[in-house]
């Protein structure tokens, strides 16, 4: 897929609340109505109004598409989701179908509701061959509990005029990154080399444990709840961090996603790593061309690391035990995966929706978007970086209490035990394995 994606480039309502007495019960029966069609329910978190209306365009279509099935969705809010959806699955109103991702899954499975859907993928598989890295974190020992439906993944964003001005190539291993970011800072003008969050958040999160994956420290908690967290790859991704940040702007401690893709935009940093939504905003904000806007595989500590960034796989979970509606299900999910409305849902969000399925790369539906014609290379990246991507909690089994490590943003709180405590990165590394396992102890 990687391969072929530049060629292909160049050829080419919202109902809001809870919904009562429409979900996935045993009593509920399969079909419904007068007019005989199977009554599908479907809930996801995607709150913003592209997305939104590309979900809604996708079930339209479906809808429309044949005459047994009709889905009818409604938009909830990761704010809380954790809360919200649980007591309305328990109170016997929620849905056929809920987007899932990893960590949710796992409080949804918890429940005893969620459908093993092995067959259904497999059978997809088949047809649309799904990515390795998207059905890891959803691959139960007695089943597969979501559909793969879009991933996102993380890359080295870099101003190529930035660099090309100083006379630098992007950076493959840690030392370049540094040696990067120092080139590329000149204080007395307000230029940095990158901007990373260092804030208590899911976005120092992320970029953290890319770091910490890239340096061989992926395996962070397994799932016997076994916590590795102090290993070399953390120690050198803590120090990385730790000497990166004397190269960024002295406001990172509050930093989240946005204002380093902001300051990138208006160059007064060089260097950011984040997900593919740079792409959609880059020439307006920045006022110049897209051939400014480049990215890399995340650095590796040395040549024994391999690049590895975070990864969300993005799903739909059936809770319906209904044989009617769990095929109706699956023709729904073929159908999302199709070209016929893949392309669709993905472009949502273009560049930070990555196709789940070999297929789906491939898709003109998807690779015709305007955004991502001028963008070949750098999807290519994502593309690759989707494909070798990780998720802590997920890599060695499925660790059921990983909540209680990224609810309380245990590895932000590692880092800030070095800004904030002034301790060093192997004292803070002891701290994060100690917090995390108490964490899972309880």
């Amino acid at each position: 897929m990687k391969k072929r994606i530049i060629s292909a480039m160049l050829a080419v309502t919202m109902i809001a609340g809870l919904i009562t007495g429409c979900g996935g019960n045993s009593s509920d029966k399969g079909r419904a109505g007068e007019d005989g069609k199977v009554k599908l329910t479907l809930w996801h978190m995607e709150e913003t109004d592209a997305r939104v209306q590309a979900f809604q365009e996708v079930i339209d279509k479906f809808n429309e598409s044949q005459s047994e099935v009709e889905v009818s969705v409604a938009v909830q809010s990761w704010d809380d989701a954790y809360t919200k959806v649980p007591s309305a699955i328990q109170a016997g109103n929620g849905p056929d179908i809920l987007q899932a991702i990893p960590d949710f899954c796992s409080v949804i499975y918890d429940m005893g509701v969620v459908q093993d859907l092995s067959d259904v993928i497999s059978d997809l598989d088949e047809k649309y061959s799904f990515l390795q890295s998207s059905l890891t974190p959803y691959t139960y020992e007695d089943g597969i509990y979501a559909v793969p439906a879009f991933g996102m993944a993380q890359v080295l964003w870099y101003r190529k005029d930035m660099f090309d001005a100083a006379g630098l190539s992007a950076p493959t291993t840690f030392e370049e990154l540094l040696e990067c970011a120092k080139a590329l800072t000149d204080k007395e003008n307000s230029k940095y080399g990158i901007a990373l969050p260092a804030s208590l958040s899911m976005a120092t999160d992320q970029v953290l444990y890319s770091l910490i994956a890239s340096a061989g420290g992926k395996d962070v908690v397994n799932g016997e709840n076994k916590v590795t967290f102090n290993n070399e790859g953390t120690v050198a991704a803590l120090k990385l961090y730790q000497e990166l940040l004397q190269y960024a702007p002295s406001d990172c401690d509050t930093y989240a996603w946005g204002e380093p893709q902001a300051l990138l935009n208006q160059g007064t940093i060089a260097m950011a790593i984040e997900k593919g939504q740079y792409l959609s905003t880059f020439e307006s904000e920045s006022g110049v061309g897209a051939e400014n806007l480049c990215c890399v595989p995340i650095p590796v500590l040395n040549e024994s690391c391999t690049s590895t960034s975070i990864y969300y796989s993005n799903g739909f979970m059936l809770l319906s035990d209904d044989e009617a509606k769990r095929e109706a299900a699956k023709a729904f999910f073929d159908f999302m995966l199709s070209e016929e409305a893949y392309g669709e849902l993905l472009n949502a969000e273009p560049g930070l929706f990555l196709p789940v399925t070999e297929t789906g790369g491939e898709y003109s539906s998807w690779l015709s978007n305007e955004v991502l014609q001028k963008y070949p290379e750098e999807v290519e990246g994502l593309l690759a970086s989707a494909e070798t991507g990780e998720l802590f909690g997920f890599t060695d089994g499925i660790c059921r209490k990983i909540g209680s490590i990224t609810g309380p943003n245990l590895i932000a709180q590692t880092l800030q035990q070095i800004t904030v405590n002034g301790k060093t990165a192997e004292e803070a590394a002891q701290w994060g394995q100690s917090a995390m396992e108490e964490a899972v102890s309880k």
